[in-house]
């Protein structure tokens, strides 16, 4: 019979476990969500920057706000972690 009895030890590895798969998914998910974004901004910013060299300061912006949602995902990956 087997004894399910959970020690102190299996406990502490699960959420050890747990905190990993979080962060995990934080900065993962991000990343999905990010990517998402920047295929619309980037193929947009490019046809802008093709017709006119003005925007390319604009599209360059555009391009990068979504990046930070990636920088946010990673911070809360460390907060969980550490």
């Amino acid at each position: 019979m087997a004894d399910a009895v959970m020690t102190l030890e299996m406990v502490q590895a699960s959420q050890v476990g747990m905190k990993a798969i979080g962060a995990g998914l934080a900065v993962g998910l991000t990343g999905v969500g990010t990517g998402v974004a920047e295929m619309g901004i980037g193929a947009a910013a490019v046809g802008a920057i093709a017709e006119n060299k003005d925007f390319f300061g604009l599209g360059l912006l555009f391009t990068v706000i979504p990046e930070t949602i990636v920088i946010f995902g990673l911070v809360v990956g460390l907060l969980l972690l550490f």
